[in-house]
């Protein structure tokens, strides 16, 4: 006869997705040798799960799923594995105590919630309408998280900030179905000009896993003219000679491509472009330009261009021609005369390499003569002008230079002489020898190089002459000593062998090996 069946007050008890939940058969430790019989079921049609008599094993009576989920702890408390959503159900512990009263039952029941995070975050965007006018909120995407109990929040982003519901301007709607896992957010927003290249995502948020965001969208804002600006493209203020081109920029999206220039009173329609060339502008083409939108023609935009006449003349004096002859001896004046609208910059170079000043010479030497530039530049502008000095001579040339050295094998002696005069003076030497170098006739200077092999010393003469005289410098040539062919050796072969070469050189009888 049992004394007495007593039932406890349902609790809830939390588990999480995938994991094991332990639900209590809720007895003070020092009563569970009293309990005789214990069995857990679960609200369902066939709803017993176990039983288990003490002092025996415990039987598994369920057929479900469930058959190989669940066990008895020791502390007969229910252990389920793998939790899912669809463990949440009520499960009920009736335990048969007895004591020396007697039998009783009690039961003791537990509603089971399992949490489970978010598995993914589906983010749909897109507009449902090519264009966004400020008056209109269109529905730009949804955002559903999947799976996640209890449901996850989902913010909004846009740039990674997060979206409120403002006025006239965003709508963001919840859709949460009773007992549904997913939770579904429809994004409604008007968009603006500064929205352009915006990115816009979802971020779902739940206490059991960090936020996950969507992949970002980006849209294209459309949304019609008001401004126009017309450019001027130049590398400077225009300048009369040069082309100019207007260009017309719009601020809609998309951009007109077609547009009417005002060309001085006159309408030309372009198409497919934004700009118009006018090629070689001058002073009259000054004054106002417009442009225009082909099916608004109220809305247009206008620029005043000004065309700068800008001029650069160089006069040289007195060397028109592009050759002038001066004598040796006479000074080089000259007369530039530089006609331009604004400061312009003067250079000068000499046989291409620059001088440092206008050539201004008090005494022409030989070494003055050459080509002359100038070049005037003024901006983008530059003028050029040039002359070639030639200095003629008023006399016989002068040897300035004559002088004997080594080759570099240390065999052989280079003879040079270096004379000025004009016209070219012709070099002779009163040996013979091997022509190694003779400079062209540059600035009134010739240098001749020889290469000889002396066998005694010498006395070497050269001469230079024109059309106006003649002059000759002698140097002294000293030969020298040469070492045995057999042995290699140089300026100390022995007795013998240079007694050899002493005679060798006698034969030779002072001639010079070319």
């Amino acid at each position: 006869i049992l004394n007495e069946i007593s039932s406890s007050a349902e609790k809830s008890i939390i588990g999480l997705y995938g994991g094991t939940v332990e639900i209590p058969c809720t007895f003070e430790a020092n009563k569970i040798k009293d309990v005789t019989l214990t069995k857990w079921k679960y609200v369902s049609r066939s709803g017993d799960l176990l039983v288990k008599s003490k002092d025996k094993e415990t039987v598994i009576l369920a057929t479900d799923e469930y058959k190989d989920r669940i066990s008895l702890a020791a502390n007969l408390s229910l252990l389920l594995t793998g939790a899912k959503l669809t463990d949440q159900h009520t499960f009920t512990c009736q335990a048969l105590i007895t004591t020396n009263f007697g039998p009783n039952i009690k039961d003791f029941s537990h509603a089971l919630i399992v949490h489970s995070e978010y598995r993914r975050c589906v983010s749909t965007l897109k507009v449902l309408s090519n264009f966004f006018f400020l008056s209109f909120i269109p529905q730009l995407g949804k955002c559903i998280a999947k799976n996640a109990n209890p449901p996850a929040k989902i913010v909004w982003l846009r740039n990674n900030k997060a979206l409120t519901n403002e006025e006239n301007r965003t709508v963001i709607m919840v859709n949460q179905t009773s007992g549904s896992l997913d939770t579904e957010s429809t994004l409604l927003y008007s968009a603006r000009k500064e929205d352009t290249g915006a990115q816009f995502s979802c971020r779902a948020e739940h206490s059991l896993a960090s936020g996950l965001v969507s992949p970002p969208e980006t849209f294209v804002i459309n949304y019609s003219t008001e401004k126009l600006v017309l450019e001027v493209i130049s590398n400077s203020p225009p300048v009369e000679g040069n082309d100019v081109t207007l260009k017309c920029v719009a601020d809609g999206n998309p951009r007109p491509t077609s547009f009417n220039f005002h060309i001085k009173g006159n309408v030309t329609k372009v198409e497919n472009s934004d700009n118009y060339t006018i090629a070689n502008i001058s002073r009259k083409d000054s004054g106002e330009y417009k442009c225009s939108l082909i099916d608004h023609p109220s809305i247009e935009a206008a620029k005043n261009i000004t065309v700068q006449c800008k001029y650069c003349f160089v006069v040289l004096l007195p060397f028109f021609l592009k050759k002038s002859n001066l004598s040796f001896g006479n000074s080089l004046n000259l007369s530039v005369s530089i006609d331009s609208s604004d400061t312009a910059t003067v250079s000068w170079t000499k046989g291409g390499v620059k001088i440092n000043k206008e050539p201004e010479i008090a005494k022409l030497a030989y070494s003055d003569a050459g080509l002359y530039e100038l070049e005037v530049t003024m901006g983008p502008l530059s003028r050029k002008a040039s002359f070639r000095l030639t200095v003629e001579g008023t006399g016989a040339p002068v040897i300035r230079k004559l002088d004997d050295q080594n080759d570099k094998d240390g065999h052989r002696k280079v003879l040079i002489c270096e004379a000025e005069g004009s016209p070219k003076p012709v070099v002779s030497w009163n040996i013979n020898g091997t022509l190694i170098d003779e400079k062209s006739f540059d600035n009134g200077t010739i240098k001749h190089k020889i290469s000889v092999m002396p066998s005694a010393n010498l006395s070497v003469a050269c001469t230079v002459s024109n059309s106006f005289g003649i002059d000759t410098r002698v140097i002294t040539v000293s030969s020298r000593k040469q070492g045995s062919w057999k042995t290699g050796e140089k300026e100390n072969g022995s007795s013998e062998e240079e007694k050899k070469l002493e005679e060798k050189m006698e034969e030779n009888s002072q001639k010079a090996d070319v």
